[in-house]
Order: structure tokens, then C-alpha cells, then sequence
């Protein structure tokens, strides 16, 4: 620290709050070269420790700081105010600041339109549209997708009120919408504030005007939430959470239940349909037969049990001659089927895994559907490939689409996805063209036996396209993304990274074209691992701010993942969930190995369960990077399950309750493992108070331990918590928040980087 700076002692009650910021420093000139320790070196938050033991298996685990658990207890929310002036002081004053500021500001609220998500109906299309200064995604009317031209604005969130409205960080967020089967209506779930605790408005598609009556708790945090129309567009199902004194308030995220609305009625009058027994961590999705004949008006939901990727499957028969259809159990967790979709032709396609760990696709038609032992009935369609058929969970899984003649599904080939086709009996057809290293989805009908689809690359913005299988044409249409930016001095190159246990990793990276291999230059490595969730080619436009400056951007798609199929995934979960942070230790080693960047220069980012294998890596690994960017994250593995959602993560990570599930999860908690006097890299931890599926008080702990771990160290590197009030997990964060908490981590990169 320079000489002419003016450090005054602060304390703020320790004995009462528990906390003691030291020295808060103001400089007139500072002259500290960016990558030493902190300008405020002197400054540090001491949190004070008040020690608990469990005792878990016969193991005594001590921790200091679970009174930091509860955001209302004494003295929590100013210890958050003094973290969060900490992180302002250290951030803000920085030299680079100003200017990063401009570039990611410029980059992210420059009025670039993005399609997100785009149904059609009849003659109507409905589109989802993001476009800066806007703070949320809304939803227009267009006429056609070859031309922009007669666009109408039909719902913007902004003006459903809710705090602050526009540009405020409390207004209202586009869960999904679902018009309705004759094009008239169209259902949208609204959240607040990053909450995604979504409530179903009804609105009119030609007026604008919402209908009907507002339907309560119908999307959520972790499980989600769902909704199908009648084919008569005259009610609908919907997924409903308990209400007010229907469960103790522990449990009021969780009993998910299947009902169904009649409009124009009283909501008391809609009916149950399924869901009391159902598990506790049961996410269900509905879908409902529209085809013409004996079984239009069947209903199918999807049970997902929790987070694990397991999967059963119900049918609901439809309504005739006065009786009420009944729901009939098709198949069971162990079945392994895990995703299911009608068909034009009276028939449920299924993805299964059973015997077939990538996936292969099943047909069962609806009239053996209701006989005794359903899926002894069923055919296969597609049979296992190489590649890994991509099954997903959601309102809109947006992979499969089964036409009059025609199969469309997504294949997924360990990182980048395609598009494949199939006719009925399962010969392969000709396909869309696409782009190379990419990523593809939304699939849905178009037409009689088209289809409706988007693609993103890497260095290719993200467009929606139109295949038509007669004539074999794709055809980019009016949707797409000009962005501020473009990526042509850049490449994408894909290496293999050899992990502990000899398994390859892939590496994409991201790089100027023609670059030397010599550790020069800065990088920033990031992963997911978690869930079977697929990590895709996406085109990050914000990424310009680091690749301009020197950097290469580089994502590895690890085990957790569902890359290479089930196996994949359950390499990287539970007991295997060590996997996960040795691949990713790997990818790091094959940057620095192959002259990417040198160790002193190599940056990590992650979020939620990455932000998890950030928390993991840097206490597994504390000399492997320089600075660690860690967003939303999960660390402390023993008392997870206890937070207000935590139960729906067990089947992904394993529970305390078991002996050898805790001795995993104690092995590698983040929050476990910090040890005392270790030189810690450079941490920026990022964290919302309104996080329905991460409990912010992960991010608060974590932060307290590895400020105490790092006391006493020499020359320490700086350990930084930033908490929003106003956001949640990131889903539904307004434009401000997110370019504010991008200017903080590029900010924080350049500083402890050297990035000049």
C-alpha cells in the first residue's frame, strides 16, 4: 500500500453485530501495481466466530459462522452492508474500472433484439423478444417470421406492475408463455424480483387485455412450473404449489400438484386432478393430445423425482359420455424412461434409457397405453447411437418434434448439439443445414411436416430458422440476433484434456485467430458439471470485453454433465461428484500446458452447482488460478439439503443421512475444506437475496470462512462478497443488475489479472 494513504479505524459493534471492519482506507493517489494485493491491504472484515458441533455418523463437525444462516437474526444484515461496502470500496476505486464500465455497458445495453423462445399457432406467432434499454424479455404478435414488419407488442412486464417497475429491480419477469390451441389467448407466468415464484395471467391475443382470473403459485424456483390448454381452448391444466394454510411453511415450495380451470368460472371451482402421491420433491410437467379422434384431450405429466434425473409418467384418459377420465401410471421411476411427448398419430414417444445409457426413442401407441403393463407395448423407433439423444425437462424442452411424416430429435455430441431426422419406422432423412461447434434447439412444428428451430455457435449469434423436408431448404428467417459485436478475428478449437483417472475432457477455446501458444495473456476457464445438464456453444457477445483485451475464453464439458449420456452424468454425481472437480482441475492444466496462459494469469467462473466446483477447486487447488469469479454459488454440502429447496438437490448430491453420502460430501464441501494460513487466490463471490434455488447465505458463509482462513497470511489475496437485495438466482434479473454484477467480475478479472 502507498504512503499517502489515510487509514482510519472503524468499528461497527462487533460484540452486537459480529463483525469488525478494520481501516477503512481513503487514497488521494495510489500507485499499487494490478496485480499486487489489495490497494486497502489493511482493510479486512473479522467476523466474529460462534462455534456449533454436529455430530453426523459419529463425526463431529464444528463450524463458526451458522448465526450468519438467517438473514433476519441480529447483526446479519449489517454484516452484509459491510461486505458489500468492502466490495464497493475495493472495486470502485479501482483505476480500470471507468473503463471496463463503458465497454460491458456499451456491449449489453446496446439495443440488440433476441429472440428467446417463439411459438406457433394457427396463423399467429408468438414471440418472446429481448432488446435493451428494456430491463425484461417481452412478448410480441407477428405476422410472419421471414419479415419483421407489422410486430405488435402484446405483454411487456413492465407495465404488470410490481416494485420499481421499469428499471427497477423489483418489477415483473416472463417465466413462459403458452397460447392457447385456437391462437386467442395465450397464458403467461409472472414473477417478481428474481423470485420465480410465478402466478398464470390469461391474456387476450387480439386486445392485449388480460382475461379471466389470475391463478396463484403455478411456477417456482427449482421445480418449475407448467401449463397445457384443452384442445377446445377452453381451460387448462396447470402444476399448483400448496397455498396459505394448506402446509407448514416449510413446505409451501414443495407438494407440487396437477388441477385444472375452467375459464370464466370461480377459482374455487377448479378442480384436482393429480399429485398427493407424489413424492415431496416431486417437478412435474403437464401436456395434453390436441390430434382429432378417440384420445384428443388425454393429458400426460411428467414427474421428475427432485433434481436427480428420474423419471414417471402418468396419463390422464379424457372425459366421455358423462364420466371423468382417470389417470393411469405408464411407467415408474425405474422404467428409465425420461422424457415423453404426444404424437400427430395418436401415439406417446418416449426417451428412454433403459439398456441404452445414450438413449434411444420408443413409440407406444394410446390404445395400448391403457391396457395392463403399458410399455410391453411399446416399440423402439430410433435405436442407440453413438451420440447421446438429448431428453430435457420443462415447460418447453424444445429437442423432439414429431410431424405427419417425420421425427425430429437433438443429439447431443459432447458439447455442441445437432439436429437429426428420422421417418416413422426410423430410417434417417436428410437434415437441416447447421453450423458447426453449435448448439440447437426450440424444435417445433411448422406446418404439416416442417419444422421451426434456433442455432447458436461460439462466434455465430443465435437465429431462428425454418426447414421444409420437400424441398430440403433452411432458411434463416427474420429472427435473429445483429449483435454489437462480431467474432470474425476469432476461433473455436476443441482440445482434449486428460483427467485423474485417464478420462478425456473436451476443452472448447475460444481464441484470436493465428494467437501464439505463449502464456502470455490472460484466460478465464469455466464448466458446470451437474444435473445431466448439457453445457452448449452459446454466443456470449460480452465476451468481447475480455477477448479484445488479450484473453481466451475457454469452457470444458465435464463429467456431471450429460455430454456422453446417463453414465456421464452419474460419474459426476454423488459419490463420483469428485469427478467434477478433477476434470476441471485438468481442463486448467491442459490451458497452462499447452501455452494457453501461464498459472499466474488463469482465471476461473462458475455459477450455482459451478459455482459449487469453483468453491471446490480453489480449496482443492488453491495454487491452480489466480482469481476466482464464483456466481450464486453452493458450499457449504452438509446443511444444503436443509435450505428451503434443498431437498430436490439430494438425488443430485446425496444427503447427510447416509454414512457414505457424508463422508463424500464432507470430503469435498468447499466450506469445510478452507484451511487456516493457506494463500487463497482472489475471490469474488456473487449472491442475491431473493434466490429461490441457492440460498444466499452459502455465498455468506463461505465468505466468512475463507476471510478467517486467509488472516495472518502474508501479502493475502482479497476475498470479496457483493449481495444484491433485489435479484434472485438469475433468472428474471433485470438489464442494470446484470450489467452491474458484469462490470464487478470484469472489473475484479482485470485488477488481479493485470490486464492494463
Amino acid at each position: 500500500m502507498t504512503s499517502n494513504c489515510r487509514v482510519s479505524g472503524l468499528v461497527v459493534g462487533a460484540s452486537m453485530l459480529g463483525v469488525c471492519v478494520l481501516g477503512l482506507a481513503s487514497c488521494a493517489k495510489r500507485e499499487t501495481p494490478l496485480n499486487s494485493p489489495p490497494i486497502n491491504q489493511r482493510t479486512e472484515i473479522v467476523t466474529e466466530k460462534r462455534p456449533v458441533t454436529d455430530v453426523f455418523h459419529s463425526v463431529p463437525v464444528r463450524e463458526d459462522y451458522r448465526w450468519l444462516e438467517d438473514p433476519a437474526a441480529p447483526g446479519v444484515k449489517a454484516w452484509i452492508d459491510a461486505q458489500n461496502a468492502l466490495t464497493r470500496q475495493t472495486l470502485d476505486s479501482l483505476p480500470m474500472r471507468a473503463a471496463v464500465s463503458e465497454r460491458v455497458t456499451q456491449i449489453l445495453s446496446a439495443p440488440v433484439t433476441r429472440w428467446l423462445d417463439v411459438r406457433i399457432v394457427g396463423n399467429r406467432m408468438l414471440a418472446l423478444k429481448s432488446q435493451p434499454p428494456r430491463q425484461q424479455p417481452f412478448l410480441v404478435v407477428l405476422e410472419s417470421l421471414s419479415a419483421l414488419k407489422g410486430e405488435r407488442l402484446l405483454l411487456d412486464p413492465a407495465t404488470i406492475g410490481g416494485e420499481g417497475g421499469e428499471g427497477g429491480a423489483g418489477g415483473s419477469a416472463i417465466d413462459w408463455f403458452v397460447p392457447s390451441p385456437n391462437g386467442k389467448l395465450v397464458a403467461v407466468s409472472l414473477s417478481q424480483g428474481g423470485t420465480e415464484s410465478g402466478d398464470v395471467s390469461i391474456f387476450d391475443i387480439e386486445t392485449g387485455k388480460r382475461v379471466d382470473e389470475v391463478v396463484r403459485r403455478v411456477h417456482g424456483g427449482t421445480a418449475g412450473g407448467s401449463l397445457a390448454w384443452t384442445p377446445d381452448s377452453r381451460g387448462f391444466y396447470y402444476t399448483r404449489y400448496p397455498r396459505d394454510g394448506e402446509r407448514p411453511e416449510a413446505d409451501m415450495d414443495f407438494y407440487m400438484q396437477v388441477w385444472k380451470r375452467t375459464l370464466g368460472t370461480p377459482l374455487t371451482s377448479d378442480s384436482y386432478e393429480t399429485g398427493k402421491e407424489m413424492p415431496r420433491i416431486a417437478e412435474i410437467t403437464v401436456d395434453v393430445h390436441e390430434a382429432p379422434g378417440r384420445f384428443i384431450g388425454a393429458a400426460l405429466a411428467t414427474v421428475q423425482n427432485g433434481d436427480g434425473g428420474e423419471f414417471e409418467f402418468f396419463l390422464r384418459t379424457p372425459d366421455g359420455s358423462g364420466e371423468r377420465g382417470q389417470w393411469i401410471r405408464l411407467a415408474q421411476y425405474t422404467d428409465k424412461l425420461v422424457q415423453a411427448s404426444f404424437g400427430p398419430d395418436d401415439a406417446i414417444y418416449f426417451i428412454s434409457r433403459e439398456g441404452a445409457p445414450r438413449g434411444k426413442l420408443v413409440r407406444l401407441s394410446l390404445a395400448d397405453a391403457i391396457k395392463p403393463n403399458p410399455l410391453s407395448f411399446s416399440r423402439v423407433i430410433i435405436p442407440e447411437q453413438k451420440d447421446t439423444l438429448v431428453s430435457a425437462f420443462g415447460e418447453d424442452t424444445g429437442n423432439l418434434a414429431v410431424t405427419e411424416s417425420s421425427i425430429y430429435v437433438t443429439y447431443q455430441l459432447g458439447g455442441p448439439s445437432e439436429i437429426r431426422v428420422f421417418d416413422h419406422r426410423g430410417s434417417a432423412k436428410p437434415a437441416p443445414k447447421q453450423l458447426s461447434v453449435a448448439s440447437v434447439g426450440g424444435l417445433h412444428r411448422a406446418g404439416r411436416d416442417g419444422i421451426v428451430f434456433h442455432q447458436v455457435s461460439y462466434v455465430d449469434p443465435a437465429a431462428w430458422y425454418t426447414f421444409e423436408p420437400v424441398s430440403q431448404a433452411t432458411t434463416r428467417t427474420a429472427l435473429a440476433t445483429e449483435p454489437p459485436v462480431t467474432f470474425d478475428g476469432y476461433e473455436v478449437v476443441r482440445e482434449m484434456a486428460t483427467s485423474k483417472d485417464g478420462t478425456k475432457i473436451p476443452v472448447n477455446i475460444v481464441r484470436k485467430k493465428g494467437m501464439k501458444l505463449d502464456s502470455t495473456g490472460p484466460a478465464l476457464l469455466t464448466a458446470y458439471g451437474g444435473y445431466g445438464v448439457n453445457r452448449e456453444p452459446a454466443f456470449r457477445a460480452v465476451n468481447m470485453a475480455l477477448l479484445e483485451r488479450g484473453f481466451v475464453w475457454a469452457e470444458a464439458n465435464i463429467r456431471g454433465g450429460g455430454e456422453f449420456g446417463e453414465t456421464w452424468h452419474r460419474q459426476g454425481a454423488l459419490l463420483n461428484k469428485q469427478n467434477c472437480f478433477d476434470d476441471f482441475a485438468a481442463a486448467a492444466e491442459l490451458l497452462i500446458s499447452r501455452g494457453y496462459v501461464a498459472r499466474d494469469r488463469l482465471a476461473i467462473e462458475g455459477g450455482s452447482n459451478g459455482g459449487l466446483l469453483m468453491g471446490a477447486t480453489l480449496v482443492q487447488r488453491p495454487e491452480l488460478a489466480a482469481a476466482v469469479v464464483s456466481h450464486v454459488g453452493i458450499y457449504d454440502m452438509l446443511r444444503v439439503e436443509l435450505s428451503s429447496n434443498g431437498a430436490f438437490n439430494v438425488p443430485e448430491f446425496g444427503t447427510v443421512k447416509d454414512a457414505a453420502q457424508f463422508k463424500a460430501l464432507y470430503a469435498y464441501s468447499p466450506y469445510h475444506n478452507a484451511r487456516d494460513g493457506v494463500r487463497y487466490p482472489s475471490v469474488l463471490l456473487l449472491t442475491g437475496m431473493n434466490d429461490p434455488r441457492v440460498d444466499a447465505m452459502q455465498s455468506r458463509k463461505f465468505a466468512a470462512r475463507l476471510q478467517a482462513a486467509t488472516q495472518g497470511v502474508k501479502l493475502p489475496n482479497p476475498v470479496l462478497l457483493r449481495t444484491s437485495y433485489d435479484s434472485g438466482h438469475g433468472m428474471g434479473t433485470p438489464l442494470a443488475e446484470r450489467i452491474a454484477q458484469t462490470v464487478d467480475a470484469h472489473t475484479f478479472l482485470f485488477w488481479r489479472l493485470g490486464v492494463k
